[in-house]
């Protein structure tokens, strides 16, 4: 690499450089997106000029990164764009690590672990070690004499300065436009904002030389030659196979007793619930925390056991595969009633980011808990980071493909047709996502009337609240706000009949059904 060190430093700087331009006093958006593709495409060039080539699986990782990128511009839940853009920071350390190997699939826990840490060290090292590398290959070539000095140029910008000052003075009383313009450009300049641009300057000379780091890390330590656990397992088993038994026979049998209990009184119907002194909401409440709970700590016991204990034949690996199968499957039927506990919650109270969140978790944690067992059977247990990173993934796509936002809203919706509260401030408090969905239902001829009175109230406090997108800079644009905007603008007309009464903290609302809404707050009927 020492023989493109130029193109590799002006390369670096300039991504330092577009960090500024795309983020300064930005929110992330399409920003994102372009300069996560944008540094990537350039470490790819960067390494082509160096004939290096990327390894095939490596090429995987690119419709990942893409996909995640994207998502950030496209949607504006919280969790969902935090997620997307930490899978997306992610899968480009992972790319920097393997990218010659190309073994990112078979890394297991500690290999994942360490790749970030040797990332880490690399962005900081490695351009020190590279610059004296360059350095040394310059004197050895004796080149280090032939470098330009930057003293004649400080010098030329010390004479040109005045006499441009002069000149500009006299351009500037010919024209009063051009004066105008040299006034607006001396105070961009001014020494009042110098703090500002030291900032500014030092973080873009620090994100050239982490991302030079990172590059030149995927140059010369991305060969995957040899993976942790690999040839030796990192721990070596020592936990007899019948204490291993005994703990998931145990464990077995707790769940199973607890199944049979939850089949008596709960999968029984409402009124063995009631008879036991709790009502829906409160049982939902109560116990679905915990079931989630036992799940996660099962995956852990299972994954831990298999590879502490010692099997020794295939009779002893087929019995702990048999036990692990059986938690599995009573874990299963807790998930099931976790997830009827959780639908209970939402009748009582409608849905909710987190509620939402968790019906898309349950369903990865219940794959990821079938694929450990599978993994268990066929002796795969390295595979089981991948297993865990992809149900991570397919958690964050799942929240991305759904628009979390915009299904509370249909499904409170759809509750408030069936005469059930809506509330109206929490709809208005969901990020521009929901505003689409909230259209959709103000115009539906299926909703009814006082829940349309209610979205349009909802509708109406989103168009007080929120900028037009066309009002931002295009650095922050996300197909989220855009299309808020033009949702808002199609029903602008029909909200003609509310009312604002008071634009002062909090707006409130009244409505053509004489309802009072505040847009912050309950409803004042």
């Amino acid at each position: 690499m020492t023989k493109h060190s130029k193109t590799l430093w002006t390369t670096a700087l300039a991504l330092g450089l577009l960090l500024d331009l795309l983020f300064w006093k930005q929110s992330p958006g399409i920003n994102f997106t372009l300069y996560s593709l944008t540094c990537v495409a350039a470490g790819f060039f960067l390494l082509r000029v160096n004939r290096q080539r990327a390894a095939g699986k490596t090429y995987w990782l690119l419709p990942l990164i893409a996909a995640f990128a994207a998502i950030v511009c496209i949607r504006a839940e919280p969790l969902t764009v935090l997620m997307t853009a930490a899978f997306t920071l992610f899968l480009m350390v992972v790319l920097s690590n393997t990218f010659l190997g190309g073994r990112w699939l078979n890394y297991g826990i500690a290999d994942y672990v360490a790749a970030f840490f040797s990332v880490a060290v690399s962005a900081v090292s490695r351009p020190m070690s590279f610059s004296a590398e360059v350095r040394k290959e310059r004197v050895g070539s004796g080149e280090a004499h032939s470098r330009p000095k930057i003293w004649p140029y400080l010098r030329g910008l010390v004479f040109a300065i005045p006499i441009v000052a002069v000149f500009a003075s006299l351009l500037a009383s010919a024209d009063p436009v051009f004066s105008g313009e040299l006034s607006e450009l001396l105070g961009f300049f001014s020494i009042e904002n110098l703090p500002q641009y030291l900032f500014r300057l030092a973080y873009i000379l620090i994100a050239g030389y982490l991302l030079l780091g990172v590059i030149l890390h995927a140059s010369a330590k991305s060969q995957d030659e040899k993976l942790i656990g690999e040839e030796k397992p990192l721990l070596a088993p020592f936990l007899g196979f019948t204490e291993a038994m005994i703990v998931l026979g145990s464990v077995a049998i707790l769940f199973a007793a607890f199944v049979v209990v939850q089949f008596q009184y709960f999968f029984g119907g409402q009124a063995n619930i009631t008879t036991a002194g709790y009502t829906y909401a409160e049982y939902a409440r109560r116990g679905f925390g915990e079931l989630v709970t036992v799940a996660f700590f099962s995956l852990l016991l299972i994954a831990g056991l298999g590879n502490i204990t010692q099997k020794e034949g295939r009779a002893e690996r087929w019995w702990f595969s048999a036990v692990s199968i059986l938690i599995v499957l009573l874990v299963g039927i807790m998930l099931v009633s976790a997830y009827q506990r959780l639908v209970l919650y939402e009748e009582a109270y409608g849905f909710s980011r987190l509620r939402t969140y968790t019906h898309a978790a349950l369903i990865w944690v219940g794959l990821l808990l079938s694929a450990v067992v599978a993994l268990q059977i066929l002796q795969r247990d390295r595979y089981l980071a991948a297993a865990a990173l992809t149900a991570a993934l397919g958690f964050a796509i799942t929240l991305a493909f759904v628009n979390v936002d915009g299904l509370i809203v249909r499904e409170n919706v759809q509750r408030a047709n069936e005469r059930k509260e809506l509330d109206v401030p929490y709809l208005v408090s969901l990020s521009t996502d929901s505003v689409p969905a909230l259209a959709e239902a103000y115009e539906s001829p299926s909703t009814g009337r006082e829940t349309r009175d209610a979205t349009g109230a909802a509708l109406l406090c989103r168009s007080k609240m929120a900028p037009r997108t066309g009002d931002g800079d295009w650095r922050s644009f996300t197909f989220s706000k855009w299309q808020a905007d033009m949702a808002l603008q199609r029903v602008q007309n029909e909200l003609a009949g509310y009312r604002v009464i008071d634009e002062t903290w909090p707006v409130r609302i009244s409505s053509p059904l004489g309802t009072t809404y505040e847009c912050y707050g309950k409803v004042l009927d």
